[in-house]
Formats: structure tokens, sequence, C-alpha cells
């Protein structure tokens, strides 16, 4: 089985002195690559770290939307000197909007709206002058996320919508455009019907898979710590869902991951 988690956290497992177990089970798994996702300036370091001294471990930068303070403007002034390194990031991200984690007051969430809105903004141009994948982060906040990237000009074909939540009707509007979705263990909780309308709708030619561990664990493991091994349960899980032979998911599903992130040698 040959397998890539296109989206994990693995700041954790470093601080923890874990990292190299979890790599083993997830070699173990056939997972062959992983892409460790930077939030803030305090892992984007790290990851560039592990990218270095581990060549099946890529890493991304970027500034997330709950990570977006008052100095947002300095943090991602950083982020070019990442691309002017010999160990370059393979993607942008995760930026994006998050209207989940708002403050209750209704001003406080109105101006920490403006700011995510406008740290986006500054972060998809970046993005594009610089041409690389893009990862997107978006909860409660589809349409506004789609209405900016519409408005910056980035290529839609470089754009990844990760842990893509929401139904057919918005993955549709992501498809048309040329964008895509990844989708982690939510897929496997009841209720979730409606992504998995999205998954089908998308059909495996786009499709990327990630575990964004430690969190989402897939069921029936939902209150564990997930790790990037279980990418495995999620292939799994899909193949359930297609009539395709299962092999050519696989195979599909790893060289969409593989050229959208331009992990080619």
């Amino acid at each position: 089985m040959s397998l890539i988690d296109s989206h994990c956290h693995l700041q954790s497992f470093v601080q923890k002195k874990s990292l190299d177990g979890v790599l083993s089970k997830a070699k173990s798994a056939g997972v062959k690559k992983l892409i460790t996702i930077g939030t803030s300036i305090d892992d984007w370091d790290c990851y560039q770290s592990l990218a270095q001294s581990k060549p099946n471990i890529f890493y991304s930068v970027g500034l997330h939307p709950c990570n977006v303070g008052k100095d947002w403007s300095k943090d991602i002034e950083k982020i070019p000197e990442y691309w002017n390194s010999v160990c370059q990031p393979v993607a942008f991200g995760e930026i994006g909007l998050d209207y989940f984690h708002l403050p209750k007051d209704k001003n406080l969430a109105e101006k920490k709206v403006n700011q995510q809105q406008q740290c986006f903004s500054r972060q998809l141009q970046l993005a594009k002058l610089l041409d690389i994948p893009t990862i997107i982060h978006s909860r409660n906040s589809f349409e506004d996320c789609v209405s900016l990237i519409d408005q910056s000009g980035l290529d839609w074909q470089k754009v990844v919508f990760h842990c893509f939540s929401n139904g057919k009707l918005q993955i549709q509007k992501l498809v048309d455009r040329g964008g895509r979705a990844s989708f982690t263990g939510n897929i496997t909780y009841a209720g979730n019907g409606q992504i998995l309308d999205a998954v089908r709708y998308q059909g495996i030619e786009k499709l990327m898979l990630e575990t964004d561990s430690p969190y989402l664990c897939p069921e029936p493991y939902r209150k564990c710590k997930n790790e990037p091994f279980r990418v495995r349960e999620l292939l799994v899980f899909l193949k359930s869902l297609f009539e395709e032979d299962s092999q050519l998911i696989e195979n599909t599903i790893y060289s969409n991951t593989e050229k959208f992130f331009r992990l080619l040698s």
C-alpha cells in the first residue's frame, strides 16, 4: 500500500519526543510521504528542520486564522524567507477564515473577522506571487473564503480546501473554479452524509486524503489522538464509496497528491 498524508501537524509529537514511533507506525501502514502543515511562527522552523532531516517529510508555511493576532502583518513578513532557503515549503498554508472560534461579544467578533480577512487577503497575494499550492482552512466561512480567493486572482487549480466539511453545493463551487477538497476522519462520523455526497461529487480524479493529526481521529477511535498511520483507515473507508477498482483508487489518490504538491522527484 502506498499512501500520502497530505495534511498533518507533527509539532506535538516532536515536543513529546514520540515522533520516531509515529513515523515508524506510518511507514508500516504504507505512508510513504507526509506534509506537516504550518500554522504560526511557532512551528515554521520546526517543520523546516524536519523536512531538512527526513526525506519523506515535506512542509508548508502559513498563518492559521485562529493564530491571527494584532502583530499578524509582522508574522507574515517572514513567510517569503522560507522560499529563499535551500529547503523550501511545498505549499502555502494553512490560511483562511474561521468563524467558529470567534469571541461571543459581537463587537469583538466583528473586529476579529475583519482582522482575519485582511490577513487572509494578504497571504493570498503572497501565494499568488509565489505561484504555490495553497491550503485553505474554512470553518463556518465558506462563502467569504471563496469570495476572497476570487478577488485575489490566485489560480484555483492550486487551491485545496482541507478538512472539507460542507456538502455537494459547496464543493461544486470549488470544482467549477478548478479547485479541490481533501478529506479527513470526519468522513467516518455519523450524520456526516453531506460530506460523503461531496466526496462522491468530486470523484477520485482530484481526491486527496489527510489525517489532520493529532486531530479528527476516525471512528471507532474518535476519542484517541490521531496519527498519520490512520490515513490508511480513511482509504479503506472511501473504497466502499466508489465502484472503481480499489488499487486504481489508491494509485489515483497517491498520484493526485504528488502532482498537486509537486512532490515528484
